[in-house]
């Protein structure tokens, strides 16, 4: 097995400018591969399309929301017996009291979980997802690891990351668009940007 540095680019132009950098810094044109990444879902691993039976992304924030939802539902419960009591005996009031704790409970739960897997996105641990975009991938050494991986870094690459896999005649012949990416320890791990903040960016550019 091989070790692989790669770094997600908006661009195939931004992807080039990386591969020359690379170039310059020493690394041999066999030991570069610059290629597409389709968006998650279109890698048509099951026979109606599709990639997985289930979304990895989603599993924390269901769990959350339902132990947000069970937890503030509860304590909607005990407001609304508070409620009920001094509203002779209602039990709309009741259910009331408990839709809306378990309401709450929901949202909240589904942020908290949300907001534990932003703060797992650190080197050495896993994106959840890989994301569409051209990737530039460097077969590398134990010794050459960390200049690739701030070579792609300073270049504005996103996740960077560190596998293992086959290269042969300049292309990572193994590679698994469905395997989320492991942040290298080389860099310093950068958080995925929102939506927004990609939008403001591209307008900033025209």
């Amino acid at each position: 097995m091989s070790l692989i540095v790669a770094a997600r680019f908006d661009s195939f132009p931004e992807a080039e400018d990386a591969g020359r950098k690379l170039f310059a810094a020493g690394f041999a044109r066999q030991d570069v591969s610059i290629f597409f990444v389709n968006p998650a879902g279109q890698h048509d691993r099951y026979p109606l399309g599709g990639d997985q039976a289930t979304d990895p992304g989603a599993r924390k924030t269901q769990r959350g929301a339902v132990a947000g939802a069970v937890v503030l539902g509860l304590a909607g419960a005990v407001i609304g017996s508070v409620i009920w009591r001094y509203a002779a005996g209602s039990v709309l009031a009741l259910v009331i009291a408990v839709g809306v704790g378990a309401y709450i409970g929901s949202l909240g739960g589904a942020l908290f979980a949300t907001r534990s897997a932003a703060r797992a996105y650190r080197a050495g641990h896993s994106t959840g997802v890989r994301r569409a975009g051209v990737l530039t991938a460097v077969h590398v050494t134990a010794a050459t690891e960390a200049a690739a991986a701030r070579v792609l870094r300073d270049c504005e690459g996103k996740d960077v990351e560190k596998a293992e896999g086959r290269w042969r005649d300049g292309d990572w012949v193994d590679f698994d668009p469905v395997a989320a990416p492991v942040l290298s320890d080389k860099v310093q791990a950068r958080p995925p940007e929102a939506p927004e903040a990609r939008g403001h960016r591209a307008m900033q550019h025209h």
